[in-house]
């Protein structure tokens, strides 16, 4: 036995074959700021999805800032959550980009925003608040947000964050249909389709014209400094499957397909089981989400697609200290294609027919966050893009449904506190 434990036959066997291989080059997003005349952003939301945080890379502000370069002009923030707002924008202030932002209002609301704007009205917009705020059709509470856009800036392209809604998916299905007959360009914030890796794995499928036998996916998360108690209140942001591991759900329906939602099954280790009881939450989670709200800890589905591919995830809320570990597995005929740590460091591991042998591409200087952004600019600038729009608002309802599907199969199987 090797020194690892484990003899050296079985060990995984890799060569360092960097970057495309022997495959042809893959398309990229032109990233860099090119001249032109102001562009006028309005957004939506003064938190982390949009401004950043030290959970991930996610910043959404910093994309368009690197995008635009000079040419940025943040023409309002929408934010209940006023100090907030302001906080954010006094820290932009202080940055390069800060003449984007020297000018800026704070509105309270969408209607105010489009009551302000509406004799200059935005080039487009950037929806990241947070999902119990918008995607449906009812009026009553101001949360038909897409549709009060798409109304009150008609010429406007809308980026929108995942997930779509927390609400029924028939009500996001409606807000698909309603945008689908309107002339804005809508974009929801799936980026890892962006991802260099990911599009390296679709061009060997599509290029060695394979069948996807089946998708393997595993997210599990460091938890101790998810700080936000709505994150584990189910009734607010849905659970970790539908606000999380969608991004992964997403994925697997990108390389095989759609999902036949009757044959979704899951299981999940609840937060009353043993092997469920967690010891780094940053907060008093016994005082602040009651019993019956609390969000699973792992989660394990499987599924067939449609077309006859099956599909596995595991989500787990498990590890602590700060980096996540997460990876993607796509199999074919010959091929094993798995990708690690999609968010960070992604590294491509490709095994071909003719040996065993991995192939390991890695893609260090890849932003897929930058990369759909740039999409999304160029293609509401010019109507075109080297990388086209990959996540429209209709296919991103399809996700969130097969999010809600394991969902709903995960708590139809689990242990009632009860029974222990």
């Amino acid at each position: 036995m090797s020194a690892l434990g484990r003899s050296p036959a079985k060990m995984r066997l890799s060569t360092a074959i960097n970057g495309p291989g022997y495959d042809d080059e893959i398309p990229k997003a032109r990233v860099q700021p090119e001249a032109g005349p102001d562009v006028k952003v309005l957004v939506i939301g003064a938190g982390n999805i949009n401004f950043g945080s030290d959970e991930g890379p996610w910043n959404h502000s910093q994309r368009v800032e690197q995008k635009l370069g000079n040419r940025l002009k943040i023409v309002g923030l929408v934010d209940p959550a006023t100090a907030r707002a302001q906080a954010v924008l006094d820290a932009k202030r202080l940055t390069f980009a800060s003449p984007a932002y020297a000018d800026t209002p704070i509105y309270h609301s969408v209607q105010e925003a489009i009551s302000r704007l509406s004799a200059s009205p935005p080039d487009l917009v950037l929806l990241g608040s947070p999902p119990a705020f918008r995607g449906t059709t009812d009026p009553s509470k101001g949360f038909n947000t897409e549709i009060q856009l798409a109304e009150g800036f008609p010429k406007a392209a809308l980026f929108v964050e995942k997930p779509v809604s927390t609400g029924s998916v028939e009500e996001a299905s409606k807000v698909a249909q309603y945008l689908e007959g309107k002339p804005n360009l809508v974009s929801v914030g799936y980026m890892l389709r962006y991802s260099a890796a990911v599009q390296k794995m679709k061009q060997i499928l599509k290029q060695n014209k394979l069948a996807v036998m089946m998708t393997s996916a595993r997210y599990v998360m460091a938890y101790e400094h998810s700080v936000k108690v709505a994150w584990w209140t189910k009734s607010v942001d849905c659970g970790p499957i539908v606000e999380q591991a969608t991004h992964f759900c997403d994925l697997s329906r990108y390389f095989a397909g759609e999902v036949d939602l009757s044959t979704v099954m899951a299981h999940s280790v609840e937060w009353y089981e043993k092997p469920g009881q967690l010891t780094k939450i940053p907060f008093d989670e016994n005082n602040l989400v009651p019993e019956d709200d609390r969000i699973p800890r792992f989660t394990s589905a499987t599924w067939k697609y449609k077309s006859g591919a099956i599909g596995h995830l595991e989500h787990g809320v498990a590890l602590q200290g700060a980096e996540f570990s997460t990876e993607i597995t796509v199999f074919a005929d010959g091929y094993q294609l798995k990708l690690i740590a999609p968010y960070n460091r992604p590294t491509l591991y490709v095994r071909r027919p003719g040996s065993d042998v991995e192939e390991v591409h890695h893609f260090n200087d890849d932003d897929p966050f930058l990369s759909e952004m740039s999409t999304f600019i160029d293609t509401a600038a010019k109507g075109t893009s080297d990388i086209p729009v990959l996540s429209s608002f209709a296919d991103a309802v399809r996700t969130y449904e097969l999010t809600w599907a394991i969902r709903w199969a995960s708590e139809k199987t689990r242990t009632p506190k009860k029974m222990l």
